[in-house]
């Protein structure tokens, strides 16, 4: 046996041509290649020196080719790399190994959406490595049988399973999804990680495997519909096991084994590192374990590989890394393709696709080949199970075992596992006895009926109308198809009696959910009582008649396309956009724009930023529709909805708009605005909790402290931000404002007393003649202003503490103190801020930017109704009501008597114009501005100002953005 092959592994960088998606934004391309390296620029900072990584490959697939009619895309350009060059590269080197009796592991690294699947599987006529290695394999297979003597055997079996929220199922045995927690995942001394009870299958041709895969993959897709998974999350790994038999130059009966493992990882989306903070379960779901704990492994045996002493590899901290110990430092030849994206709007994501595969690139493997005399391989399963024989006799004869030191439970589950990796030894040493033909006789019956049966369905899809499924993930899409043939076909769950002929599960499916007719070829679908039905992204309320490429959705999850032979052939110009068929995107992009949004509207003038918003809303939409249902059917008593945050009320002039959601308590109306990352964190939690339940877990509901639906009432919420104009302190003239503050919704939340004067460095007043003409005479030198916040009156009645955070130019933030027990609190506070040296820049903040005060509260805990943006006149004494009435009316008489002198003044420039004067007298400005209270000398400086005011009067509280508006 030669020794073992100690190599580094493999890694290939691939980068694919613009989708549709990414042409619609305009983007740009960031990547360039040359040789083996890989450039990437930062399209914030075009002009900054690229980052660089080398890898052992760097295909450029992004242009310079031309379709044949066949659909290969066939290189017109040298630098162009097609899939043969990809498969002559990689996939020679696994097919090659695999002969030689090397474990093999091909890893598909990436975004969603960045090309995986294409270098892998492949599409159409451009088929990927697995299937042209596989039919290499059997082409080989076939031709050395020709010359093979008896002896010689040659036997293929293939496995299929899916990691998911750190629980494993075995696709191809769908009886495995019942199994609580998942299937159990066993360590032998010698094999490593395996799956316990994992089904593998005989197969003769690469027809046979794509069957198998074909099979995994539908019954994945019906999983994670019932099961109210996130697809794009699950990793998928395809074991093709080879195993050659056969006599050596001595005689002796030798086995050769080669296990080729393809390891589809779920979706390398960046996850904003501060997207959870705060959150209490940032750190509870699994759903993201393994791709993290996959990272901290592959840091772990780059840095052994770089001579590092002491390093610990967490192979044991998650399921993924368990059963991926082989490949990444054991016993494989390992590759990994990292497939990109070339868009700039893909840049967070795409390097760091990059950065993890530079980090992997630096691992070592130590390869041997399998072999082993085939008799010396049953002894020794023999001996083995002797042994684990033995160790379950010493627990007492059947008797609960106390093992000093080690609680009851660890024995039983010490004794299960032993017992488990005998009936494991038991199965493999039946399978070497068993003959290959013999095997293959087992499976070919059932494989030939589901063969049958597949045929038999794709005939009648020709014919019969039927609806076939759409998945966020495009491999899943099309995998479930249900007929209505003529008659009644009845839609609902397994509480239906007698069972539905389209029998679904999961979220908000009603017993009785729906009855589709036909009659004659007219086909329609009429929702029960309390069952969720949407056509083409309306909701249904009675009976409708469906045709050709409708949009169905039912509950909140099942989302498929109906398809009608007879009508498309009756519509000529249907056949024309068959082509065109309906995507998910496309429906869940209808879905949004008939529930509001005008981001959704007709028009191809949306901006980048427009189309990201889009992009977003699709995504986050029926994840909050899925929240609400499990929150309905859990009794949680709270409901979910999208927030769109424009930029102004972040505190920003420009910016993109950003999609939250904002959960809200029914039974108080308590409001919580979560980001992106901290909802889809807790909707994994979710999830979790929900199949708990579903599966009669006792202790499904959790405290409130670990309930991913609860949030504490005193959590801090933002109210509202009030925007501060600060023009006339450039001309150090003060600001004393009354102002509404305003939520994310452009809605009043109360009102905020803030004033704001030029003052000493001591903070005393200026003298009145300290005010400036000109604000560049403030240039070099110091400047300092005090910022009163005296109080709020007419927040929210939900609030029982509040108070106010800001930031000065760029000075420290600042905050009042917190006030409790009332929705009026008084603040009282006053902060000097000052400026050493005045620059041009800090004019121009003064000039054209807003102080933006930020009001903080914390909500009342209890169960009484109340409405979360009551008047500011609603539930206050009357001595408060009257109060505030006061000084109301006085704020409005002082606006009032300003604006008052600004139209005589405006008059008086008009006039002096018409009569070409350039000089207006004095007295005659006096005589305007004369009243009590107010200083004429300082209205030079204050008229220059009064345009700049009136424009950031319009401008406050808008959204500029198009996408952002609700209808």
């Amino acid at each position: 046996m030669p020794p073992p092959s100690s190599e580094n592994v493999k890694v290939a960088v691939r980068v694919r041509p613009f989708n549709d998606r990414e042409k619609n934004m305009n983007a740009s391309c960031i990547i360039k290649m040359s040789g083996n390296s890989t450039e990437i620029t930062n399209p914030n900072n075009p002009n900054d020196t690229p980052k660089r990584f080398t890898y052992d490959k760097s295909y450029w697939s992004h242009d310079g080719f031309t379709e044949q009619a066949d659909g290969y895309l066939e290189p017109t350009e040298d630098h162009y790399a097609d899939q043969k060059k990809v498969f002559g590269d990689l996939g020679q080197m696994v097919l090659d190994n695999a002969w030689q009796g090397y474990n093999c592991c091909l890893f598909a690294y990436g975004q969603t959406g960045s090309g995986k699947s294409y270098s892998i599987v492949g599409y159409r006529s451009n088929k990927g490595i697995v299937p042209v290695a596989c039919e290499g394999l059997f082409h080989g297979i076939e031709g050395k049988r020709k010359t093979a003597s008896q002896d010689q055997e040659f036997q293929v079996f293939v496995s299929m399973l899916e990691i998911y929220n750190e629980q494993v199922r075995d696709l191809l045995n769908p009886s495995s999804f019942k199994v609580k927690g998942g299937l159990k995942v066993r360590e032998h001394p010698q094999k490593g990680f395996y799956v316990e009870t994992q089904a593998k299958f005989p197969v003769q041709s690469y027809p046979d495997i794509n069957s198998k895969i074909n099979e995994g993959t539908r019954n994945r897709t019906i999983a994670s519909t019932n099961m109210n998974a996130t697809s794009s999350r699950a990793h998928t790994i395809v074991s093709i096991e080879f195993v050659q038999k056969g006599k050596n130059e001595r005689g002796q009966m030798m086995t050769k084994t080669s296990i080729i493992n393809l390891v589809d990882l779920a979706g390398s989306e960046r996850v904003d590192s501060t997207g959870a903070t705060g959150d209490r379960l940032k750190e509870g779901a699994a759903i993201n374990l393994s791709l993290s704990s996959l990272g901290n492994v592959i840091k772990a045996l780059a840095d052994m590989s770089s001579g590092k002493k002491g390093v610990r590899v967490p192979y044991r901290d998650s399921k993924l890394t368990m059963l991926l110990k082989n490949a990444l430092g054991g016993n494989s030849k390992t590759i990994m393709i990292a497939a990109i994206s070339p868009a700039d709007v893909n840049y967070e994501e795409t390097l760091s696709t990059l950065r993890y595969a530079d980090r992997a690139k630096a691992i070592k493997t130590k390869a041997v080949v399998n072999e082993s005399p085939t008799e010396k391989l049953i002894r020794e399963l023999k001996e083995e199970n002797a042994r684990l024989q033995a160790e379950l006799q010493k627990g007492g004869g059947g008797q609960a075992a106390v093992i000093q030191g080690i609680a009851e439970e660890e024995v039983e589950e010490m004794k299960r596992e032993l017992e488990g990796r005998l009936q494991q030894n038991q199965a493999e040493m039946d399978q070497m006895k068993q003959s290959w033909e013999q095997r293959l006789k087992e499976v070919q019956t059932s494989q030939q009926e589901e063969l049958e049966k597949e045929r038999k369905k794709r005939e009648e899809m020709k014919v019969i109308p039927h609806f076939w499924n759409l998945n966020e993930d495009p491999a899943l899409t099309g995998m479930v198809v249900h007929f209505a043939p003529p008659g009644v076909t009845r839609v609902g769950n397994n509480k239906a009696e007698p069972q539905p002929e389209i029998l679904l599960s999961g979220l908000t499916i009603q017993p009785e959910h729906a009855v589709v007719t036909n009659r004659k070829g007219q086909i329609v679908v009429k929702p029960c009582p309390n069952a969720k039905v949407l056509i083409n992204g309306n909701e249904l309320t009675d009976r409708v008649e469906l045709h050709h490429n409708d949009r169905i959705m039912f509950g909140s999850r099942h989302l498929y396309v109906f398809h009608h032979p007879q009508d498309l052939a009756k519509n000529p110009a249907k056949a024309k956009l068959e082509a065109e068929k309906p995507t998910y995107d496309s429906a869940q992009q209808e879905i949004a724009a008939n529930s509001g949004f005008a981001a959704f509207g007709k028009g191809t003038d949306k901006s980048k930023d427009d189309l990201l918003l889009q992009e977003a809303l699709i995504e986050l939409m029926p994840m909050v529709s899925e929240a609400n249902a499990m929150s309905e059917e859990l009794r949680k008593r709270v409901r979910f909805e999208i927030a769109l945050i424009s930029p102004q009320s972040r505190g920003l002039k420009h910016g993109r708009t950003e999609v939250a959601v904002l959960m809200r308590n029914v039974d108080n109306d308590n409001e919580f605005l979560w980001n992106r990352n901290k909802f889809l964190n807790r909707k994994y939690l979710m999830q979790e909790m929900y199949q708990n339940f579903v599966d009669g877990d006792k202790d499904w509901d959790k405290e409130k402290d670990k309930d991913p639906f609860w949030e504490p009432p005193d959590t801090e919420v933002l109210i509202g931000c009030v925007h501060v104009y600060l023009q006339s302190l450039a001309y150090l003239i003060e600001i004393e404002e009354l102002l509404g503050v305003t939520d994310y919704r452009g809605m009043e939340q109360g009102l905020v007393k803030i004033d704001i004067f030029p003052c000493a460095d001591d903070g005393s007043e200026l003298q009145d003649e300290d005010f400036v003409d000109d604000p560049k005479e403030l240039l070099g030198k110091s400047a300092t202003f005090k910022i009163s916040i005296s109080h709020a009156r007419g927040l929210p009645s939900r609030i029982c503490k509040s108070q106010c955070k800001y930031k000065f130019y760029l000075d420290r933030g600042h905050s009042t103190q917190e006030i409790s027990g009332t929705r009026n609190p008084d603040f009282n506070h006053t902060e000097i801020v000052s400026c050493k040296m005045v620059t041009q820049q800090f004019l121009d903040y003064l000039e054209n930017e807003a102080l933006v005060i930020e009001i903080w509260g914390r909500q009342k805990d209890g169960n009484s109704k109340n409405r979360s943006s009551a008047a500011p006149g609603d539930s206050l004494s009357e001595q408060e009501k009257y109060e505030l009435q006061v000084e109301l009316n006085r704020e409005r008489k002082r606006v009032a008597r300003l604006e008052a002198k600004m139209a005589k003044l405006h008059d008086l420039i008009t006039t002096a114009k018409e009569d070409d004067e350039e000089v207006i007298k004095i007295s005659e400005i006096e005589d305007v501005l004369s009243g009590r209270g107010f200083e004429p000398h300082r209205f030079r400086a204050a008229a220059r100002v009064i345009a700049m005011t009136e424009r950031a009067k319009n401008y406050q509280g808008q959204v500029t953005s198009k996408a952002c508006s609700i209808q």
